[in-house]
Formats: structure tokens, C-alpha cells, sequence
């Protein structure tokens, strides 16, 4: 669908995700797979807030985080998968111009705010590690409600930056968006005019979201690395490694396909490659995150059994 700029122009006013594939045969296969994913990624991710919600013994400076962890999850992943299982059995896969620019905004905004989150996390870990003693004078609930709010605030402004420059292009030519959801680079390539000036904004929000949380990440675990060699005990520096090896690997499965989509040069620019990798960390880390911390967590196991336990009590 087109609109008129009143100057014999026309403007995009919709546009067609093509998703991953248009036989219907294959769609409706898709549909029942990522039904269960994101199904799947939801009661994971809910399960671990409602845990969290009702054993007090959780109720400290690290599962404060691991909850607004997984309620990020939550949204990113309801922010792109239920417009894409409708598009899988839908005739029509159109989104409008205003539903494109929030889905971006707020899928942006959740993504930009776990990056700053996970440098928190990191910085929750070495305070743990290296002044386990003033855990909680350090971490005080005044100072985690203040980089909770502080991780909001960054990447909801910087989302808006992003969306701002990106669908105020011109976009008069094809409409056809090749992926799942309206992400950035996907629509950008749309445009019907030079876009080296966003590809720069984008090329700094990303040092000042990417790269810079990344490496902050990577200097409080040098830190933690050097403290837990200092151990005497090796039982202590297993614990220790064991408490770190949960955050790490979250770190990996988000950064290293994120890192990639957003950091490499717009000439290596594949939609295809770059849809399935967009997936990856849209779907498939949301739901291995929450079996990533319970399946190396005691206190989440316990939390669990203790949950089971009071339900058969109850029945």
C-alpha cells in the first residue's frame, strides 16, 4: 500500500514481511515449532520470576537481576513472535508504517537495556567474588533500583535514536522487508536514498551499547578470574567458577549473534544468514536462558522442589 506526498511521489505507508518461507505446507510446520518455542520461552522465563517472587531466600541483589533478566526476555520475544505465528497461517504478512516503527522502537529498546543489564549482572558477580563480606553493604536495594532504572532509561533512549534515524528515510520504493520482524538493518536496506549517516549513528550506538558493556564485562571477569586463582581452597574456586559459568554463558548466546548483526560491515550484508542468526538470540537464547540457571543453580532447584513440595501439601 502507497501514500502520496502530493509531489507526484509516493511513500511507502506498509510493509510486507516475508518471513522464512511461502508454502503454506511449511508454514503450518513452522507455526507448531515456534508456537512451542515461545511458549516454552515464556513459562521459563515466568517460572523463574515467580520463584524468585516467592522464596525469600532469593530475594537478594542477584535474583533481583536474573528476574528483570527474564522479564526482558519475556518482552522481546512477545514483541516479535505472535505478529510472526499469525503471519505463518495469514494470507496477508503487511505491517503498517506506525506498527513497524514501535515494533522496532520497543524490540530495540528491551534488547539495548539487556546489554547494559548484563554488565550489572557482571558487576553483581565480581562484588560477590571479591568483597563477598560487603556484598550487601555494596549492593544495597537504593543502589540495585538505581541501575535497574539507569539499564531502562539507556536503552529505551537509545532505541528511540535508532528508530528516529532509521523510518525517517525516505521509503518509496519496494515495501517487501526480508525477515521476521521490522529490525533495523533489514528496513533500512529499504531505503530510496544514502543511509551512510544512519549506518554511522547506528556504528556509534553500538560502541556505546555494544562494545563498551562488552568490555567492561570482559575486565570485571579478569578481575574475578584473579581473585578466585587467589583461593587457597579448590572446592571454594569451583563454587566460585560455578557461580560465574551461568552469566557467562548467557553473555555468550546473546552477545556473539548480536555482536554480529549489528557490528559487521553493511557490504557483508545477508538477509538470509542474518534472519536465522536474529532468531537465534531472539528465541532461541530467551529460552535457553532460564534453563541455563536452573539447570546450574541450586537455589532454583530448591525454590522449585519447595514450590512442588507446598502444592501437594495443598492437595
Amino acid at each position: 500500500m502507497w501514500m502520496s506526498s502530493g509531489q507526484n511521489q509516493t511513500w511507502v505507508s506498509e510493509f510486507i514481511l516475508l518471513g522464512f518461507s511461502s508454502d503454506p505446507t511449511t508454514n503450518r510446520t513452522l507455526f507448531s515449532a515456534f508456537l512451542l518455542l515461545y511458549l516454552s520461552s515464556v513459562l521459563g522465563n515466568g517460572l523463574i520470576i515467580t520463584l524468585v517472587y516467592l522464596d525469600i531466600h532469593l530475594h537478594t541483589p542477584m535474583y533481583f537481576f536474573l528476574c528483570i533478566l527474564s522479564l526482558l526476555d519475556i518482552g522481546c520475544v512477545t514483541t516479535t513472535m505472535p505478529q510472526m505465528l499469525v503471519h505463518l497461517l495469514s494470507l496477508s504478512q503487511t505491517i503498517s508504517f506506525a506498527g513497524c516503527w514501535l515494533q522496532m522502537y520497543i524490540f530495540g529498546a528491551l534488547a539495548l537495556t539487556e546489554c547494559i543489564l548484563l554488565v550489572v549482572m557482571a558487576f553483581d558477580r565480581y562484588v560477590a567474588i571479591c568483597s563477598p563480606l560487603r556484598y550487601t553493604v555494596i549492593l544495597s536495594w537504593g543502589l540495585c533500583t538505581q541501575l535497574s532504572a539507569g539499564t531502562w532509561a539507556c536503552g529505551f533512549f537509545f532505541s528511540l535514536i535508532h528508530t528516529f534515524f532509521t523510518m525517517r528515510l525516505p521509503y518509496c520504493g519496494p515495501n517487501r522487508v526480508n525477515h521476521y520482524f521490522c529490525e533495523g538493518p533489514s528496513v533500512r536496506n529499504l531505503a530510496c536514498m544514502d543511509t551512510h549517516v544512519v549506518e554511522m549513528v547506528d556504528s556509534v550506538i553500538s560502541v556505546f551499547m555494544v562494545v563498551a558493556p562488552l568490555s567492561l564485562i570482559v575486565a570485571s571477569y579478569i578481575r574475578i578470574a584473579q581473585a578466585i586463582l587467589k583461593f587457597k581452597s579448590m572446592q571454594a574456586r569451583c563454587k566460585a567458577f560455578s557461580t560465574c559459568a551461568s552469566h557467562l554463558t548467557v553473555i555468550t548466546f546473546f552477545y556473539a549473534p548480536a555482536t554480529y548483526i549489528y557490528m559487521k560491515p553493511v557490504s557483508r550484508y545477508s538477509p538470509e544468514r542474518d534472519k536465522q542468526i536474529s532468531l537465534f538470540y531472539n528465541v532461541f537464547t530467551v529460552l535457553l536462558n532460564p534453563v541455563v540457571y536452573s539447570l546450574r543453580n541450586k537455589d532454583i532447584k530448591g525454590a522449585f522442589l519447595k514450590v512442588i513440595g507446598k502444592g501437594r501439601v495443598a492437595w
